[in-house]
């Protein structure tokens, strides 16, 4: 399959680096915090990298629910340091970060404020792959002078085939997109597949085209290697300590291996790299030590080819068995997730489909009959709420799950029921905001907002009061 590459003209490979974003969201929760990412900044900014991602997902609800962190000011930070290398995120689209739909204001706004605050590239996805979920994103990144790469979020069912890929690509490429991403969230794609989807897209498209993938399956370095092969631009990888299992394949092999190939190149700073490598070990170390980083998500689990459950959605069944005293129909709830998935209209399974359908696979299987009960965001989705689904969800589904309200369901564009939010948001956390991106803030995570608000506006006041007190001559105790 290799015979047709120019062996005198190596080609480059771009790579994006995950580890300060999906690297530690996939191993420890997103629990990295700004300042264990301080000292590597620079050195990250040396390797040679096409971009760093590290910010959204789920780094901006872990900052503020868990962390106690202003993930504003993460950004900011990182913008200080990085002065040289891309700095990207990843964007649910018209969810923004949070877990529903946001009005377009709300979306344009954020878009605006993510690129003031130091984004260049924003990854923009959407869990059902309805465009139309995608287009206020796209449309205001490249407003504000951003980069917008829009996302095949990958699955595998009897209606996702390899030509609806292709075509979904060249949709995007017309909307706008500067590029195209894959996004393999659950490790799916293998290495002769992904050889010809790849080489399919690039036939078609006419801007650069990226793979993301996770180790999961174990198939991910081989895939990435298969990818670069027929024609990918970029691929994401992590470096060792926060790679493999649940999280990307590692940088560090990749590199040697395309630098040693006869085909392609890289623009990386192998010493860099080293250093950068060496900065996260003990940070894995300490949180393989304190538990944090679990070692079962180290390993591979083949049975992702089976129930394409992503980690972090296997994370939560567990948890959620956990708390229903139920661990021993683990297996009978991974076995009810294609079940569910087919039901809603096969879905990628991705935040918020992913946690979604995993809720409705544990509810069925530890109920004891299916949809006896069922959660709103469930109703949601059969009622179009999230967008289209890939196939119809049938009236049988509906009729089970919406009763009389299935007569009810929506087919155009789910923000268009949506009003303008931003002056809401203003009013309601006015009392709280010290910088405009508080109300974004606080729409998008209005509880863990204000506890964190209040936390982090009471630490400036003591700092604001123990200067007061330096400079009166009064030194605090």
């Amino acid at each position: 399959m290799v015979d047709n590459i120019e062996k005198t003209e190596k080609r480059k490979i771009k790579f994006t680096e995950t580890v300060l974003r999906d690297g530690h969201q996939s191993l420890i929760a997103t629990r990295m915090t700004t300042e264990e990412m301080i000292p590597i900044l620079e050195t990250l900014d040396a390797v040679g990298y096409h971009s760093l991602e590290c910010w959204g997902g789920a780094t901006f609800d872990a900052s503020v629910r868990f962390l106690n962190e202003d993930p504003w000011e993460r950004l900011r930070t990182i913008k200080k340091y990085v002065k040289n290398t891309n700095l990207q995120m990843l964007l649910r689209g018209q969810n923004l970060l949070g877990y529903r739909h946001y009005a377009d204001d709300m979306v344009d706004e954020f878009v605006k404020k993510s690129i003031e605050n130091g984004i260049d590239i924003i990854r923009i996805f959407d869990a059902f792959n309805d465009t139309r979920n995608l287009k206020t994103a796209i449309a205001s990144t490249k407003k504000y002078g951003g980069h917008a790469q829009a996302t095949l979020s990958f699955t595998l069912s009897p209606v996702h085939t390899a030509a609806k890929f292709v075509e979904l690509s060249q949709e995007l490429e017309q909307m706008g997109a500067d590029s195209i991403c894959i996004k393999d969230m659950a490790g799916l794609l293998d290495p002769y597949g992904t050889y010809d989807l790849v080489k399919e897209i690039k036939s078609k498209i006419n801007i650069p085209l990226e793979l993301h993938t996770h180790a999961t399956s174990g198939l991910g370095s081989m895939t990435y290697l298969k990818a670069c092969e027929a024609g990918v631009d970029i691929i994401d990888t992590a470096l060792s300590p926060f790679a493999e299992g649940t999280s990307q394949p590692p940088t560090e092999p990749m590199v040697y291996a395309l630098e040693h190939s006869p085909y392609f190149t890289t623009d990386i700073d192998m010493d860099a790299m080293g250093k950068a490598t060496d900065h996260f070990k003990p940070i894995r170390e300490r949180d393989i030590a304190s538990g944090l980083l679990d070692s079962k998500l180290l390993g591979v689990d083949i049975n992702t080819l089976v129930y394409q459950v992503p980690g972090g959605m296997l994370s939560n069944l567990v948890s959620q068995l956990k708390q229903s005293n139920a661990m021993d129909k683990f297996e009978e709830v991974l076995q009810e997730v294609p079940r569910v998935r087919k039901d809603l209209g096969y879905p990628p399974l991705v935040t918020p489909s992913s946690q979604i359908v995993g809720t409705q696979a544990v509810l069925n299987v530890v109920t004891g009959e299916r949809y006896k009960m069922v959660p709103n965001e469930v109703k949601d989705v059969v009622r179009g709420k999230y967008g289209a689904t890939t196939v119809p969800i049938s009236d049988e589904i509906a009729e089970k799950i919406l009763g009389a309200e299935k007569d009810k369901r929506i087919t155009h564009r789910p923000a268009d029921d949506l009003k303008p939010e931003m002056e809401n948001a203003k009013h309601e956390f006015a009392e709280y905001a010290i910088q405009e991106e508080d109300y974004l803030t606080g729409a998008m995570f209005p509880g863990p907002a204000v506890e964190f608000f209040k936390y982090r506006n009471a630490e400036r006041n003591q700092i604001d009061s123990s200067l007061l007190n330096e400079e009166d001559g009064v030194y605090p105790v």
